[in-house]
């Protein structure tokens, strides 16, 4: 039997087992115990994780787990396995869905397609830009798992798509609908990570947060900055919904410690919006492919009750792309082109 050419590889973040504390608990451990999350020193890390971070927020984090959970189980899970439905109707390679935390794994995925006799994989991350605790881990524990097993295919990589135009495209689809009511401002609303996370990424060493103009300096950290390139998907995103600069703003979530993190922290903005005359507020996170705990629950939930109770009067989350039909389609396109030439899903230029 003829080889298939190509199997897809859909990688995303990961999501606990279930929403019991036990369940949230090993998943902290696993996803916080990553070097790239967490950037210690092993002992350090694990001093840190096992011994402070983990036992006090496993029960919190639970608690909000068991408020966004559904029928189904995990919202991230679950979307993904939708979307990778939703692309099987449009592509005929083989397609498999892996978490970088958790289940299921990259392991049983590349597995599953090694029994597809496919010659080559195409390992899609799920993240539009590129960052050490996202992009980067995602591929480095495929390679390991790839590196352990015995493959016939070989293993490729799709680069961050941050502004790719059918990603734009497909974003500014999603927010488009809610611009026809009366709202003062658009956020963007990113992941944020620590400072550090910058300069390590900066190969230079030299550019990245060293003047405060460094993304709009044209340099080769930005193929790897994440702050450069969340700034790049909020202005081309802008651009082609035609809002001017005053009208969209992006800020950074879910930092966690007490290190520098990217700022404006969209924590602090939603306090800080009502008075500055900002009070009918849409808010969008473009880092997450797939609805979770982080938009779910920390902004549709807590960042809209932080926000009426500092004087916001209307707060809209717009859902992330999950199974929309333009960002269906993008991918779609992006994995069928692949086929024919390989070297344009190898690259978001």
């Amino acid at each position: 039997m003829k080889k298939a050419a190509r199997g897809i590889l859909l990688m995303n973040l990961g999501s606990p087992d279930s929403a019991s504390v036990k369940d949230v608990r090993s998943y902290l451990n696993e996803f916080l115990m990553d070097e790239r999350v967490i950037d210690k020193p092993f002992l350090s890390r694990f001093l840190l994780v096992k011994g402070i971070i983990t036992p006090f927020r496993a029960p919190k984090s639970a608690e909000a787990y068991r408020l966004i959970w559904t029928k189904k189980g995990s919202p991230l899970i679950e979307l993904t396995r939708q979307l990778q439905r939703a692309l099987r109707e449009h592509v005929e390679a083989p397609i498999e869905i892996a978490m970088r935390y958790g289940s299921p794994s990259v392991r049983g995925a590349l597995e599953a397609l090694q029994k597809e006799d496919v010659e080559e994989v195409l390992a899609v991350p799920l993240y539009p830009h590129y960052a050490m605790s996202s992009y980067e881990t995602a591929v480095e524990h495929a390679k390991k798992f790839y590196a352990l097993g015995d493959y016939s295919f070989r293993l490729q990589f799709a680069e961050p798509y941050y502004r790719r135009p059918e990603y734009i495209h497909a974003l500014s689809g999603s927010i488009k609908p809610y611009l026809t009511k009366e709202f003062d401002s658009l956020l963007f609303s990113y992941h944020g990570i620590p400072e550090r996370h910058v300069h390590k990424t900066d190969p230079s060493k030299q550019h990245c947060l060293k003047a405060s103009d460094c993304c709009d300096a044209a340099a080769p950290a930005h193929a790897f900055c994440y702050r450069h390139q969340c700034i790049v998907t909020a202005k081309l995103t802008a651009k082609k919904l035609g809002l001017s600069s005053d009208k969209f703003s992006f800020s950074f979530q879910s930092r966690l410690g007490r290190d520098e993190w990217l700022k404006p922290y969209t924590a602090v903005r939603f306090e800080e919006m009502p008075s500055e005359g900002i009070k009918k507020l849409l808010i969008v996170c473009p880092s997450f492919a797939s609805d979770c705990l982080e938009t779910l629950e920390e902004i549709a939930m807590r960042g809209k009750e932080s926000f009426l109770h500092a004087g916001g009067e209307e707060f809209t989350f717009i859902p992330c792309l999950n199974t929309q039909t333009l960002w269906v389609k993008a991918l779609a396109d992006w994995i069928n082109a692949f086929e024919k030439e390989p070297e344009k899903m190898l690259t978001c230029r």
